[in-house]
């Protein structure tokens, strides 16, 4: 028998490829990532509202601190919502039935989301409110 620290064990073997094979298998797999998200329609919402964001931070005059904050946010959204949308996935695949540590981890995701966008509000309006004197409070 093989222990874990040979390199022909098992878990060596079913890892795969290595180097360029293993960055291209990457690259398809974060493919497949993006295509499995756009089928959830939270995920597809959160694009169409981070798309024209991103647009908006590059054709406002922002600075460029500022600018890299904004889409860096919107980055986090999308990257927050796709740990959600795995947690949900990888708890309904373990059960459909209702189970307090189920719901507390999906709970806890989406409170997780709630606060990436609270984030992403809280910056734009300081950004518009910084950058345009428009009193948003």
């Amino acid at each position: 028998m093989q222990t874990p620290e040979e390199p022909n064990s098992y878990a060596a073997q079913i890892k795969g490829k290595s180097g360029l094979r293993r960055i291209i298998n990457a690259c398809g797999y974060t493919r497949d990532g993006f295509k499995a998200a756009c089928e959830e329609q939270g995920f597809r919402q959160l694009l169409w509202l981070n798309i024209p964001l991103i647009v908006l931070a590059f054709i406002l005059p922002f600075g460029l601190a500022t600018r890299m904050i904004l889409i860096a946010s919107s980055f986090l959204s999308l990257i927050v919502e796709l740990f959600n949308t795995g947690v949900e996935a990888a708890v309904d695949h373990t059960s459909l039935e209702k189970h307090p540590l189920a719901k507390r981890a999906k709970d806890v995701c989406s409170a997780a989301q709630g606060l990436a966008l609270l984030l992403l509000a809280l910056l734009w309006l300081l950004a518009l409110w910084r950058e345009y004197d428009i009193n948003v409070f």
